[in-house]
């Protein structure tokens, strides 16, 4: 598109064009063309400031602007953020060099600021990418250059914000030129806050003498790590460091809190700035950073065009931007190199490859495998990665699954399940689409689907031999964390003699409707076209009601006999109890049976892979929790449908599972041994 760019799905409208002769260093060689710093000039001092009133003006005007400059031929824009990062930001080693991945990134930042429904941009990360820099950076650029406003700070403890108040942002702000430094209200080196409340006096805008100014009434602070930190503090940048890596504090409750104070009514007045790394999944900082992660999301918006959040997720992956593999015009070498390119690293491969090489060195320890991918992740579900030595499943068969899904294509198609030209208790046919709220694997053949027996009045399953499927429903209640639950809902396929496809999962269904009986109904459909019974929790009796007003009663399955006490079996209701220890101990020995003997690596020599492939299930899986189960609905979901499976297969008998055991797989080899 003329004009824009486009950074991780939306765009961004470049600035015009100057001429050449107004773009840096277009007066050089193709070759000699790439970033360079503008230095101070050597006689430029206070004292002189009135003799280089160009130059400072012009300074003023790149930072609120932008830049064009030349790189290797290319007119390439960055923004005037960037540029008074690169240009005026002294680091620990030096000034920042230029990196495309750092241009992309505050493009990105840019486009959050511009967006009047934008709240700001969350952002997950490898280690040592130079986030909290560029954070303090974009702090002193806002806070310094307007009145009247206050960035705050928080991050993972009190002591790692002071560090990063006083280590990164007063440092740079030492190192600023002095036109860039507004007159500040103490010493220049101050612990907890940087004010610029002194009236002091300014050099004119004609830059000829001294005058007299209003003071910024501005700061910059740091705040200890609490849920109500800043509580009813307006702000107008909020730098919230390594998010994911809260324990001694919710970082869900603490952003709730902030967003209001970046709001005046129903009126965005300020950003956040929330770049972290993601601790393991098994700690409570992870699980409530990735909350925050998923209501960014750019594609779900509500009404007034907001995400969940209010902010936006931004994710590179580590191998983009990595140190080691940049050319000199600041150009990721990801793939092979060029000549040129292989000359200026000094090596012959790209960083996805060496990173590739790295992973294979730990094949063997998966434990370490997955460390390294959640530190340095290709992917943000990488990145949320759960530790495996906390889950009562094989969580690192899980993820050579996940792995092996996500290198495969056209294994999962999304669509719609509906009536027939609209008319209920008909045939529900197929619908592929984008926005569908299904994802299947598999469809049965013509003639199995939409399959009812029909005993006396009563509609029955015809597939029940073959197929059945597990159901969390959903009220209105909240999960443990506050957050509303989904609603989950999954198809079997069982071991059959007819075809060699079984022991799988074949359908998805994860979403929440506005309107319960949208959901009952949704399912109910999923049931008529796959033939299959389903075995739901009766603690939500709203979906049994449905499906008995529906005429579709016998669809639902009565409680295995696997999971049932002496004193329960004498109770004749449909579904099963969503609590007792009967129940919870035979759903998550159902999942763990599962994992081990159809998920991942099956076989050593042909390299044989399981058939789930759905990540979300996968991904919910290798995070479960047995004590604090409400939040996992793709988990709950699953083990019903597995259960479900038991009334007419035999599943061998495996060593019960305890409810809150921590350690079960020895995974120091590249496939777990159960312990």
């Amino acid at each position: 598109m003329e004009g824009k760019i486009r950074v991780n799905g939306l765009y961004f409208k470049l600035p015009p064009k100057p001429k050449k002769k107004d773009i840096l260093f277009s007066d050089l060689k193709k070759k000699d063309q790439k970033w360079r710093r503008t230095e101070m000039p050597d006689t430029l001092s206070e004292e002189t400031a009135a003799n280089h009133s160009e130059f400072i003006n012009k300074e003023f005007e790149r930072r609120r602007g932008g830049v064009w400059f030349m790189n290797n031929g290319k007119p390439t824009y960055i923004t005037g953020e960037h540029y008074y990062y690169l240009n005026w930001c002294k680091l620990d080693i030096g000034y920042p060099q230029y990196r495309d991945r750092d241009r992309r990134f505050f493009v990105f930042w840019e486009i959050c600021k511009n967006d009047p429904e934008c709240f700001g941009m969350v952002m997950v990360k490898h280690r040592r990418e130079g986030a909290s820099y560029k954070g303090a950076a974009m702090l002193l650029h806002e806070i310094t250059s307007r009145y009247n406003s206050h960035g705050g700070i928080i991050s993972k403890t009190g002591v790692d914000a002071k560090s990063l108040f006083t280590d990164k942002l007063v440092y740079m702000f030492r190192h600023l030129p002095f036109f860039f430094q507004p007159i500040i209200d103490g010493s220049d080196n101050p612990k907890s806050t940087l004010s610029f409340n002194a009236p002091g006096q300014k050099i004119s805008k004609n830059y000829k003498k001294i005058v007299k100014s209003e003071a910024l009434n501005s700061k910059i602070d740091w705040r200890n790590t609490k849920d109500n930190s800043y509580d009813s503090v307006k702000l107008v940048r909020y730098l919230c460091d390594e998010g994911g890596k809260w324990v001694d504090a919710n970082v869900e409750k603490n952003w709730q809190v902030v967003r209001s104070c970046l709001t005046l009514g129903d009126k965005i007045i300020g950003k956040c700035f929330m770049p972290t790394t993601v601790n393991e999944m098994a700690d409570s900082g992870g699980e409530r950073f990735k909350n925050i992660w998923d209501d960014s999301s750019i594609e779900e918006r509500d009404a007034n065009g907001r995400t969940r959040s209010g902010m936006y997720s931004y994710f590179t992956p580590a191998y983009d931007g990595y140190e080691g593999f940049i050319d000199e015009y600041g150009m990721s070498v990801i793939n092979t190199p060029t000549k040129e390119q292989a000359r200026f690293i000094g090596k012959n491969i790209g960083a996805k490859e060496y990173l590739q090489n790295v992973r294979e060195a730990y094949k063997k320890n998966t434990t370490k495998l997955s460390e390294e991918k959640r530190q340095r992740p290709f992917t943000v579900e990488e990145a949320f990665r759960s530790d495996s030595r906390h889950s009562p499943f094989d969580v690192e068969r899980i993820y050579q699954q996940m792995d092996y899904n996500e290198e495969s294509d056209g294994l999962i198609v999304k669509g719609d399940f509906i009536w027939k030209d609209g008319i209920k208790d008909t045939k529900v046919v197929w619908k592929p689409g984008s926005t569908g709220r299904w994802r299947i694997s598999w469809l049965p053949p013509e003639e199995r689907r939409n399959n009812i027996k029909m005993k006396g009045v009563k509609k029955c399953p015809g597939n029940d031999i073959e197929m059945v499927a597990g159901c969390d429903p959903y009220d209105h209640d909240t999960t443990t964390d506050g957050r509303r639950s989904d609603a989950a809902c999954y198809v079997y396929k069982k071991f059959t003699m007819m075809d060699d496809f079984s022991n799988v999962f074949v359908c998805e269904y994860i979403a929440r409707p506005p309107k319960a009986e949208m959901f009952y109904e949704d399912v109910l459909k999923t049931c008529v076209f796959y033939g299959c019974p389903i075995l739901v929790e009766n603690n939500k009796i709203g979906i049994i009601k449905y499906f008995e007003r529906r005429g579709y009663y016998e669809y639902l399955m009565d409680r295995p006999e696997s999971t049932h006490t002496d004193s329960s079996r004498k109770q004749k209701t449909k579904g099963i109890p969503s609590t007792g220890v009967a129940v919870l101990n035979a759903q998550t020995e159902a999942i763990a049976s599962y994992v081990y003997d159809y998920i991942g690596i099956l076989d050593l020599e042909t390299m044989e892979m399981g058939r789930c492939y759905f990540n979300r299930l996968l991904d919910d899986w290798s995070r479960f929790e047995p004590d604090n189960r409400t939040k996992y609905d793709a988990t709950v979901a699953s083990s019903l449908a597995l259960l479900a499976a038991q009334k007419h297969v035999t599943i061998k008998k495996v060593k019960k599972i305890s409810i809150n055991f921590i350690k079960k797989y020895n995974n120091s080899g590249l496939i777990s041994k159960r312990i």
